[in-house]
């Protein structure tokens, strides 16, 4: 029984692992999450404050010594920011960060392994622990199956970018660590797709998805972390209390940090093994690429969400250009 004296923040840590999503590492320390996700827009976003100004010429620095030819001197600068902004989270965080592979790379599992590896070798040659680390891969057919390997190997992944069910199962078969199914990003399809300007939280299709989702692990058993992300408002966030985690932008872990009264949970193991409808599936490649033909928003918005990120890295590489 959660305490209605307490913040919705503060009970929603009682029931779910909130995660900040965000690389500004200075606001985490406001709002003490257990984890932090990174991902490039916002790393571009952060690199461009005053405050980072000394990670940025770091790593510039890192790269000039160690690349062979510009091109690998700029990939060994954005591998080694990425991985700064990471090291700096994890002294204000008691557990994780994510950091993610270019996503460049979301159709290339061989191009994936090998920067996974890059980003994991750059952690433990900083002190840090891989056992601190989540790898972030684009959930592609591609990106699943590196992310399989890497599980072997001690290296846990988060699965991005997120929105289809046919993501979910192979995600799950592949025993990767954790999901992050995008539940505003959803929305914003429906939204666009239906003509309207929104939906109740109880009725977003996000919300409907990442519930489906955790219903369907529950009940089958799968370990995969359910990482509800891509919020909108708050009431998407309430909505999945009780989720595995969250991971949520300052914005709304201050507006949630600031509001009173009892947040209802409406996730649990058990009610999700009674309300779960689905039954088992396994996927090959075959029924995993036409699930998602079949899937429109889930194709659309994967394919948006791979070209976004990789825009933002160029931007990035741009940014460190224009300072080395």
């Amino acid at each position: 029984m959660t305490d209605s004296s307490d913040n919705i923040l503060d009970q929603l840590k009682s029931m779910t692992t909130v995660v900040a999503d965000t690389g500004d590492f200075e606001s985490i320390q406001q709002y003490l999450p257990t984890d932090a996700t990174t991902n490039p827009s916002l790393i571009f976003a952060a690199a461009q404050m005053p405050a980072y100004e000394d990670l940025v010429r770091e790593a510039i620095t890192y790269g000039q010594d160690v690349g062979v030819g510009a091109a690998d001197k700029l990939t060994r600068t954005v591998d080694k920011l990425f991985v700064s902004f990471g090291k700096e989270i994890l002294d204000v965080v008691p557990r994780w960060v994510s950091t993610e592979v270019d996503a460049r790379l979301s159709y290339d599992t061989q191009g994936t392994l090998d920067k996974a590896r890059t980003l994991i070798a750059l952690y433990e040659e900083a002190g840090i622990s891989r056992d601190r680390i989540l790898i972030k891969i684009a959930s592609t057919w591609e990106g699943i199956k590196a992310a399989e390997e890497l599980e072997k190997e001690g290296i846990r992944c988060n699965l991005t970018l997120l929105f289809g069910f046919a993501q979910a199962i192979a995600c799950a078969e592949a025993n990767v660590t954790l999901i992050s199914p995008f539940v505003g990003r959803i929305m914003d399809w429906f939204k666009a797709h239906d003509g309207v300007d929104g939906f109740a939280a109880e009725d977003d299709p996000g919300v409907v998805s990442v519930k489906r989702i955790y219903r369907y692990y529950k009940k089958f058993e799968y370990k995969t972390i359910v990482m509800g992300a891509s919020f909108r408002n708050v009431g998407e966030v309430k909505e999945l209390a009780g989720c595995d985690a969250l991971t949520i932008g300052p914005k709304f872990l201050e507006e949630m940090m600031q509001e009173k009264g009892e947040l209802v949970r409406r996730l649990s193991l058990e009610g999700a093994q009674e309300m779960c409808d689905d039954e088992k599936v396994s996927l090959d490649e075959g029924a995993f690429r036409w699930m998602m033909n079949e899937d429109a928003m889930a194709t659309e918005k994967l394919a948006e969400g791979i070209r976004n990120f990789a825009a933002d890295t160029v931007k990035l590489e741009a940014l460190i250009q224009g300072r080395s």
